[in-house]
């Protein structure tokens, strides 16, 4: 049904959102693929039914996963359909019922996924849709007694309080995905074209709106004047605009709270460096009605706050390192640990990296996203530290178990 309705599904996500209409595409078939992996999960794992060993004759010994029972899914704005199906998916397919609420900002595209599942045929109950405020609905679902897990994709702010307050009462289980500070890691043995074009797809996909986007760099000094001069000049060929256009890869930013945080960063990022493209706010013609933002490159000292904080907007922060044991340094110097991604010719640099690197998601020498990007079955995607919890990522083969509490069953006969 999701891929029945691709089409239309993605449009009200460019009109809604404003994704541009390739992302909004992908992301639908994305979440289709989500219930094709969660679905194989269970089958390949016979439903998570183990016959164990036996202590006397006549015993019959099982470990069962069953479902918990009643969750809340809260959903995010970034990813609508994709995330919200897979957390939606987790749930039912593991015998579960979901009461979702979609983002305040994307309500028409959680009806159609709503519509979808519920045009599935399953049982009447499975699948509740309920949509208002987070802080008043969210909180009044999560603090209701009768729920019994929540699966939560959001703001750290908003999810560490949720994760907190979830479990006053008795432990309850609670999956969270919070955001992240993703760095990507020049060398000086980079194919830098690789670097640059995968650097620019994971800062300004989607306005820099991703969990996992691109939002600082450690450059080499030795390729760091070439890489800059290279990187800038991609940015600016970048087409903002009407995100249903074919040739648009950035649209407008969510809301005016991200509009006007973009330009508060903008002048911060001056006054404390140097901006080296974009920084400005896009006005003209048809633009003018809308949240439209210019792809920003800053340089700013590695000690700047932009280096720590998730700011959600299309702006990404360069500085130069002398060394893959600085930058490592440096890229781990964080509160989150999503993804990362290093360019390097040198395998044993890329065995350091991904020795040492503190992050879920990691990616070398990917052009297509230095840190975005992950799919069904290809990459697991969930974070460490501040990123998320309990550390199963989503997309891969372990999440599902999450939505299950085992039972032992143990029969004895005569």
């Amino acid at each position: 049904i999701f891929r029945e309705r691709k089409y239309s599904i993605a449009a009200w996500l460019s009109l809604e959102a404003g994704k541009p209409r390739l992302e909004a595409m992908g992301e639908v078939e994305e979440a289709a693929d989500l219930l094709d992996a969660y679905c194989d999960y269970m089958t390949e794992r016979d439903g998570f039914v183990v016959r164990l060993e036996q202590l006397t004759p006549g015993e019959v010994n099982y470990s069962v996963l069953k479902p918990y029972g009643v969750w809340v899914v809260v959903a995010p704005f970034n990813f609508p359909v994709a995330l919200t199906t897979g957390m939606i998916a987790g749930v039912l397919v593991t015998g579960n019922t979901a009461v979702y609420k979609p983002s305040p900002e994307t309500p028409l595209t959680g009806v159609k996924v709503y519509e979808c599942l519920r045009d599935s045929g399953l049982p009447s109950g499975a699948i509740n849709f309920v949509t208002g405020r987070g802080a008043e609905i969210g909180e009044a679902l999560s603090s209701h007694a009768d729920v019994d897990g929540i699966v939560f994709t959001g703001s750290r702010a908003v999810g560490s309080h949720i994760y907190a307050e979830f479990s006053r009462r008795q432990p309850r289980p609670c999956i969270t995905e919070m955001g992240g500070k993703n760095p990507v890691i020049v060398t000086e043995r980079a194919d830098l074209k690789k670097a640059v074009e995968g650097t620019v797809r994971a800062a300004f996909g989607f306005s820099g709106q991703k969990c996992s986007a691109a939002s600082r760099a450690y450059i080499h000094e030795r390729v760091y004047d070439d890489f800059v001069r290279r990187f800038v000049a991609r940015t600016e060929e970048l087409i903002v605009g009407d995100p249903t256009l074919a040739e648009t890869f950035m649209g407008p930013v969510i809301n005016r709270k991200a509009y006007e945080r973009f330009q508060q960063v903008c002048d911060r990022a001056a006054r404390d460096g140097e901006i080296l493209t974009g920084g400005r706010i896009l006005q003209d013609e048809d633009l003018r009605y809308g949240y439209y933002c210019t792809p920003t490159i800053a340089v700013l000292p590695s000690t700047h706050p932009y280096f720590y904080e998730e700011l959600f907007v299309p702006f990404i922060c360069v500085t130069r390192v002398q060394s893959l044991d600085e930058a490592l340094n440096l890229a781990n110097d964080s509160e989150y640990g999503l993804t990362a991604g290093v360019f390097t010719q040198d395998e044993n640099e890329v065995r350091e990296f991904q020795d040492r690197i503190e992050a879920g998601v990691t990616y070398v020498n990917r052009s297509g996203g230095a840190t975005t990007g992950a799919w069904p079955k290809v990459q697991s995607f969930g974070g460490w530290k501040a990123s998320g919890s309990p550390g199963k990522s989503a997309l891969g083969p372990y999440y599902i178990e999450q939505f299950m509490r085992e039972q032992t069953l143990t029969v004895v006969s005569d």
